[in-house]
């Protein structure tokens, strides 16, 4: 059985939840033992003070020394290249977000080039690493597709657009508000609801026509399987072209066609599958969810499809045999 020691961000940040610890059983029946240590206090919570985050960051440091692998999600600090040489002989660093970008510094490529290799989300992520000359794996963020499944029975006469996300991305959706509203006042029995860890703030939908629920990752679940097409929208930037398509994910899992902006990882699950409407100006989305409105068949054509989709490419099952390889081979260096 081969020992991984996780060092991962905190509790419940997505990273953590969805790069690592939800592989944590699949690997176990794979001969991978994985044990994770997360601070008691969010990396993300003490950023300010990287001296107390090295501190919270010696328990899990500490269990590396007795492991096979360490698995880094994301650096340790944010933003700094610190403790991760202490970490034991083999590294791997987990990257499923376009980090170098935030920081003026290099510290991921030094990262990178200190760890046995990188597990990248993507394929911009990794041929970024690659160029810094890093050794590299694709495996893409996933879905648990036991969790993230279609309603049994659903039946409702309101036809609920639905978006989901932290409260960081909520600049995404107010980017395309005018056609959400424009839609909203035009057929009179759709609504939009939003999942988010904070309530948004909206200048031109009515708050009759919107719902809020409050995410908790218990109640995930049930939301997503409510909606009737799922949003994605993305800014065409570096910092976006880096994402993983979760959101997009999670919404295919659920049998849910999509309208999302085709950048990055977006665009490749375009090209796979019919599972729902790229959309890049405001025409495009207000046209793109009156089609779904529509043509109710094809749209849950395209719910089903984009679930194939997932359980053949991004699940957990696939992504745990892609990590249990990884692991065995740095393990057998």
């Amino acid at each position: 059985m081969i020992k991984v020691k996780a060092l991962t961000s905190s509790r419940n940040d997505p990273s953590t939840r969805f790069r690592v610890r939800q592989f944590i059983g699949p690997l176990r029946e794979l001969g991978i033992e994985v044990s994770e240590h997360y601070p008691l206090i969010s990396k993300y919570r003490t950023e300010p003070l990287p001296l107390l985050t090295m501190l919270t960051r010696l328990p899990g440091l500490l269990a590396a020394r007795f492991g096979d692998i360490t698995w880094f999600g994301r650096e340790l600090v944010s933003g700094r290249n610190t403790l991760e040489q202490f970490a034991g002989k083999k590294r791997l660093f987990d990257v499923d977000d376009a980090i170098w970008l935030v920081y003026q510094n290099a510290f991921s490529e030094e990262i990178a080039l200190s760890c046995d290799g990188v597990i990248a989300g993507n394929n911009f992520l990794a041929e970024h690493y690659r160029e810094r000359g890093a050794r590299v794996w694709v495996v893409p963020t996933s879905v648990d597709t036991e969790i993230w499944r279609p309603a049994p029975h659903r039946e409702s006469t309101v036809w609920t657009i639905g978006w989901t996300g932290t409260w960081s991305n909520l600049k995404y959706l107010y980017a395309v508000e005018e056609p959400l509203a424009d839609f909203l006042v035009q057929h009179k029995e759709s609504r939009l609801l939003i999942v988010c860890d904070r309530k948004p703030q909206f200048e031109r939908i009515p708050p009759a026509r919107w719902q809020f629920i409050q995410w908790s990752p218990e109640t995930e679940v049930g939301p997503v399987q409510r909606m009737d097409a799922g949003l994605m929208p993305l800014a065409d930037t570096e910092w976006t072209r880096g994402k993983c398509a979760f959101k997009m994910l999670s919404y295919m899992a659920s049998g849910v066609p999509v309208v999302a902006s085709p950048y990055g990882v977006n665009e490749e699950i375009f090209q796979k599958a019919k599972v729902g409407f790229p959309a890049t100006t405001q025409d495009d989305w207000y046209a793109a969810l009156d089609k779904l409105y529509n043509d109710r068949e094809a749209a849950i054509s395209m719910g089903l499809e984009g679930r194939k989709i997932v359980e053949e490419f991004y699940s957990v099952k696939k992504s745990a045999t892609m990590l249990a390889r990884i692991f065995e081979e740095i393990a057998g260096n």
